[in-house]
C-alpha cells in the first residue's frame, strides 16, 4: 500500500507547493507593477493589502506543507529501514560447524548498503566473458573462453563447488604457493591470471571491489577464521595405482564430450545460445598453473559436480572414475605455466600432487602428477 500511496502523496504535496509558489511570483509581479504606479497605488490600496496578508498565508501554508511532507518522509523512511533491519536479522545465517553451508538469503544482498557492488560482483563471476572476454564491456580479449562460474559453480555459491563460502573468513593469509601474506584481491587475480589465462585485474577497480564485496556477501555469518563445512572442494580417497588417462578418456567419451565435445573446446550451451560449455583444454582453456591442473583438485571437482546434474549428495562418477577422467583432461595439451620459477619457493611445501619438480622427496614427476598419492604423503608425514 505505502509503495503507491506515499510517491502519490510527494507528488501531490510538490504540485500544490509549485502552484503556491508560482501564485506569490504572481502577486510579488503584480505588487510591483502597481508599486511604481502613484495613481495605481492609491487607487488599489486596498487591494495591495489583501494581497500582502495572502502573500503571507500562501508562504506559511507552503513552508506548512514542506515541513508535513518532510516529516512524513522520514517517518516513512524510518518504519521502513527498521522493518528491513529486523527482517535482515531474521534471515542473517546462523553459524554451525556440524551443517552444511550455504549461500544468505538473496535478500540479504538486495537489501545491503553495497547491493549494487554486490549485484555486479555476482555477474561479473557468473559471465566474466561478457566483461573481459572476446567482446568484453570493460576490457576486451583480456582472458580465455571461460568465466569465473566455470571452475566456480553457481557463482561460487554451490556446496563442494569449489565455492567462496570460506574467502572473507580466511583471508588475508600466508601461502605457501607464493610463499607469502595473500589477500583476497591476490587470489583473485591468481584466478585471473591462471585458471582465465588472462591479466590481473587493478586491485582498486570498481571491478575487484565489486568481486571482494560479493565473496564478502556469500561469507556472511561465517566467524572469522572459520571454515565452514561444504567449503571448497570434497576430498576424494586416493588410488592404490595411478590415474590411467587412457580409462579416463573412456569416462570422457561416454560422459563428458555431450558437453564439452569430442575435442575438449566445449559446445554450444543450447542451440541459439552464444554461449559454450568451458573448455578443457587447449589455447582457451586453464593454464598449468590453474588450481585444477592438481589431480586432486580436478577428481574433487567432478566428483561431487559433474556430469551435469551431479552434486555431492548424488554423485554420477565413481571415485576411480573422477581420477581417470581427471589423469585425461590433464594429459592433454594447455598454455604452460607462466609462474614456474616463482611457486613454490620452499619446494618442500609443493603439494603431494604438484606435477612439477624439484621435490624434497625421491619420487618422479610421474608419480607427482598421477600418483600412486599414498606413498608421497606417507614419506612426508613421516618427517
Amino acid at each position: 500500500m505505502n509503495n503507491v500511496y506515499f510517491p502519490a502523496l510527494w507528488l501531490v504535496i510538490a504540485a500544490l507547493v509549485v502552484g503556491i509558489i508560482a501564485i506569490l511570483a504572481a502577486i510579488s509581479y503584480f505588487s510591483q507593477t502597481i508599486g511604481k504606479d502613484p495613481v495605481g497605488r492609491s487607487q488599489f490600496h486596498r487591494q495591495m493589502v489583501l494581497l500582502q496578508q495572502m502573500r503571507w498565508v500562501l508562504s506559511l501554508l507552503a513552508v506548512a506543507m514542506t515541513v508535513v511532507g518532510l516529516a512524513a518522509w522520514y517517518r516513512d523512511t524510518s518504519k521502513t529501514s527498521q522493518k528491513q533491519a529486523e527482517i535482515r536479522d531474521q534471515l542473517l545465517p546462523q553459524y554451525d560447524r556440524s551443517k552444511i553451508w550455504e549461500a544468505p538469503d538473496p535478500y540479504l544482498a538486495k537489501t545491503d548498503e553495497h547491493a549494487s557492488l554486490i549485484a555486479y560482483g555476482r555477474d561479473l563471476v557468473a559471465r566474466t566473458q561478457d566483461y573481459f572476454g572476446e567482446k568484453g564491456l570493460v576490457r576486451p580479449g583480456s582472458i580465455n573462453n571461460m568465466n569465473c562460474q566455470n571452475c566456480h559453480l553457481d557463482a561460487g555459491s554451490k556446496p563442494y563447488g569449489n565455492n567462496y563460502f570460506a574467502v572473507y573468513s580466511t583471508y588475508p593469509q600466508m601461502r605457501a604457493r607464493s610463499g607469502s601474506l595473500e589477500t583476497i584481491p591476490k587470489r583473485v587475480n591468481d584466478c585471473f591470471e591462471r585458471s582465465l589465462n588472462g591479466q590481473a585485474l587493478d586491485t582498486t577497480s570498481r571491478e575487484m571491489r565489486a568481486i571482494v564485496a560479493y565473496m564478502q556477501w556469500l561469507g556472511a555469518g561465517v566467524p572469522k577464521g572459520e571454515k565452514p563445512k561444504g567449503s571448497g572442494l570434497a576430498e576424494v580417497p586416493f588410488l592404490d595405482r595411478p590415474a590411467d588417462p587412457a580409462n579416463g578418456q573412456e569416462i570422457y567419451v561416454a560422459k563428458c564430450a555431450s558437453c564439452h565435445g569430442a575435442n575438449g573446446q566445449g559446445l554450444p550451451m543450447a542451440a541459439d545460445s552464444p554461449r559454450n560449455y568451458p573448455p578443457l583444454w587447449g589455447d582457451k582453456s586453464y593454464n598449468q598453473a590453474a588450481g585444477l591442473f592438481r589431480m586432486s583438485r580436478f577428481a574433487a571437482y567432478v566428483k561431487a559436480n559433474m556430469p551435469f546434474g551431479a552434486s555431492y549428495q548424488s554423485p554420477q562418477l565413481s571415485d576411480e572414475e573422477a581420477w581417470d577422467v581427471a589423469a585425461f583432461v590433464n594429459s592433454q595439451p594447455r598454455p604452460a605455466h607462466p609462474f614456474l620459477k616463482s611457486d613454490w619457493p620452499k619446494i618442500e611445501k609443493k603439494p603431494y600432487d604438484h606435477p612439477f619438480g624439484p621435490y624434497a622427496d625421491p619420487f618422479p614427476e610421474e608419480q607427482h602428477k598421477y600418483g600412486p598419492y599414498g606413498p608421497i604423503v606417507a614419506f612426508y608425514k613421516k618427517d
